[in-house]
């Protein structure tokens, strides 16, 4: 289901346990990623980690997936607290800090993404407010509330400090990445996000942060790995990439002969 400028936001959806799939644009043309928000997914996560997004088509993907109907998301580059602000700026409904490791790294995560006194979130989201077709009285009312800081929970020392991480006041909720997750956990020996152990990790997380009332997310690879990501309480899941699937179908569209 599609976002509308009437419909609730992404976290009232998400607060309300409603399972919402997000498409993962990957290439830095907003057409494409209004084309993603038109195909059906509830929301656009545009990447400026491993994507090839930067803050010039992160500024213009995010108008063309609001445009779409689809709710707008970024993941932003490791440690980059100062693009927080600046995508939940441009209307960015929900922010990914990737590598979230500590207690110290949500709170940095928190103090960029909400206005005081929960955070230190600097004033003028006159876009954000224009998109919503809110004053910046009521966006400013709101904000706090309607825009999400999610941290991805991707090492051992993560895992670590989990609890100690959801109990940080302003912390949404966290967002699972299964092929870091493998990458770490195996000392650097193997990707593998759908191993057990991967799998069984991921389960308890999506169990803890539901027990502290906040909202889990997680990267799934196909879409078997959403609806069982599901069933483990996760209702935020990233699946489809823009470039795989634009890679599939052109594959299927060519093989038109025997």
């Amino acid at each position: 289901m599609t976002a509308s400028s009437s419909s609730p936001s992404l976290a009232e959806r998400l607060r309300h346990d409603e399972a919402i799939v997000t498409a993962w644009s990957s290439l830095a043309m907003p057409m494409l990623a209004e084309a993603l928000g038109r195909s059906g997914y509830g929301a656009v996560t545009l990447d400026m980690q491993h994507g090839q997004h930067d803050i010039a088509s992160v500024r213009e993907g995010i108008a063309a997936t609001r445009l779409s109907g689809a709710h707008s998301v970024v993941r932003t580059p490791v440690d980059d607290f100062a693009s927080v602000s600046r995508v939940l700026d441009f209307g960015a409904e929900a922010v990914i800090m990737p590598m979230v490791n500590s207690v110290d790294d949500a709170l940095a995560l928190v103090g960029a993404a909400k206005f005081p006194p929960m955070g230190a979130r600097s004033w003028g989201p006159h876009r954000a407010a224009m998109l919503k077709g809110e004053s910046p009285a009521a966006y400013l009312a709101g904000a706090n509330r309607e825009t999400l800081a999610l941290a991805m929970i991707e090492t051992p020392a993560a895992l670590a400090a989990l609890d100690d991480i959801l109990a940080v006041d302003g912390l949404d909720g966290v967002f699972v990445g299964p092929g870091d997750l493998s990458l770490t956990l195996s000392a650097g020996a193997e990707v593998v996000p759908g191993s057990d152990r991967v799998q069984t990790v991921a389960a308890d997380i999506a169990v803890r942060t539901r027990a502290a009332g906040k909202i889990a997310g997680i990267f799934c690879n196909a879409a078997e790995d959403a609806r069982g990501a599901q069933k483990m309480g996760f209702r935020f899941m990233a699946h489809g990439v823009d470039m795989s699937l634009l890679m599939e179908a052109a594959g299927a569209a060519s093989a038109v002969l025997d």
